[in-house]
């Protein structure tokens, strides 16, 4: 199995040692914590070349995680909606269910090395929480998961299951009491004793080197995604599709593609009740190059740089920033950043659900719903790659209560499935 650390695959060869991605990224913190970043950059570096750590993050991520997890052709939505051939990337099917536990795994990991003794991190769905929960509980370290009030009631589900895992919930009940408040307890907290705990931030923001640590540790999805690719079909996938919040299931699976330029890459940005109105969180599309949480990059945010609030049907993506190496990417025309409304995401994972028996979360439904269109525009023999980044499970409560399946049924008397994804793709 090829090692989940592949600088190789890093064509552009960054970020720098400054951690810049271009103009984006960078370390914007205090002087006191830059040392403490500063000493975790050393030990990240160390270790990534410790064939004994390289073998122990190996070893649970067959072992433990179940990787390499599986490429699936879902040919019932092909068939159904009509055009290029739609395949998955299963991180869904991983402990924990979705892609989270690739980074925390390795995050705690580097936390026990460093001799810490306790972990802590923001969460929106829950997925990050209940991953570092897990590899918590598996390494023996202490675990703050600091979550939103609103993020709290929509995922208990999650909730519930970190708490199992020995994890403490705070509940945040400030500003939007969700995602990005989260991240600010969550810094807050880190700056009182960043001596024996550590941040184990979600995805592939913050200050250097979380961006960079974050899209290694998740790079294992693009290697085994273009090795399985090539097996299955022999030959690259026309394009790959990943949702985007923070962006880190979405870096994982473009870093392997990144040189192969006939592989066209979209993220797709969640549009919520619609561009044209303030209830979204779509920061490439709608952004302005600014700093949050110590890093560089595009944000929505106000006239003052202050970030805005913002929202998703989906905890995971309604914050206000983004990775900043999805900011390069989008400057450099790498990458094609869409969107998805609320409400073609819960077609998604009402037609998912029903044509292939998989549910998926509320963040992945987004890149569902931008695959269904887009293989409407290509030809047959095309082929896609969706990154189903995680399993519904969390939100089907939430889903069926506020977006009721009698809702989303054919307006006419249609009783296959077929006739019921054709009424999605005219909508």
């Amino acid at each position: 199995m090829q090692n989940a650390i592949t600088k190789e695959i890093n064509t552009t060869n960054l970020p720098d040692k400054d951690g810049n991605f271009g103009e984006f990224g960078g370390s914007f913190i205090p002087p006191q914590l830059q040392k403490v970043m500063d000493d975790v950059t050393k030990a990240y570096e160390e270790i990534v070349t410790d064939p004994a750590f390289l073998e122990e993050l190996s070893y649970l991520q067959i072992h433990y995680i179940g990787r390499p997890s599986p490429v699936y052709f879902a040919k019932r939505l092909t068939e159904s909606v009509g055009g290029a051939q739609i395949y998955l990337k299963r991180e869904d099917l991983n402990h924990t269910g979705a892609h989270k536990i690739n980074h925390c795994i390795g995050e705690v990991l580097l936390a026990k090395k460093m001799g810490k003794k306790k972990v802590i991190a923001e969460t929106g769905a829950g997925q990050h929480g209940v991953a570092l929960a897990t590899a918590a509980a598996l390494l023996g370290l202490e675990c703050d998961i600091y979550m939103g009030a609103v993020d709290i009631k929509k995922e208990a589900p999650n909730v519930s299951r970190m708490k199992v895992l020995g994890a403490r919930v705070v509940e945040v009940t400030r500003g939007t009491q969700t995602l990005k408040d989260a991240v600010d307890a969550a810094f807050e907290a880190y700056l009182e004793d960043p001596i024996d705990q550590i941040y184990c931030i979600g995805s592939v923001v913050g200050p250097h080197p979380f961006p960079m640590m974050v899209r290694d540790f998740q790079s294992i999805v693009g290697v085994e995604a273009k090795k399985q690719f090539k097996e299955m079909t022999g030959t690259l996938p026309d394009a790959i599709v990943a949702c985007v919040g923070g962006g880190s299931n979405a870096m994982g699976i473009f870093s392997a593609f990144l040189d192969d330029k006939q592989v066209k890459l979209y993220g797709v940005e969640p549009a919520g009740k619609g561009l044209d109105t303030p209830f979204h969180a779509a920061t490439l599309t709608k952004g302005s190059v600014g700093i949050l949480h110590g890093f560089k990059s595009y944000l929505l945010q106000d006239e003052k740089g202050e970030a805005l609030p913002v929202y998703s049907i989906a905890s995971g993506l309604d914050y206000p920033g983004v990775g900043p190496q999805h900011s390069f990417l989008k400057t450099i025309g790498r990458v094609d950043y869409q969107s998805a409304t609320d409400r073609e995401a819960v077609e998604a994972f009402y037609g998912l659900s029903r044509m292939e028996g998989i549910i998926p979360a509320l963040e992945s439904s987004h890149a569902v719903a931008y695959a269904i269109k887009l293989a409407q525009t290509m030809p047959k023999e095309s082929k896609i790659l969706v990154n189903l980044s995680g399993r519904g499970d969390k939100d089907i409560d939430f889903v069926m209560e506020n977006y009721p399946l009698v809702d989303y049924e054919p307006e006419e008397q249609a009783t296959g499935f077929d006739e019921f994804l054709s009424h999605i793709k005219s909508k």
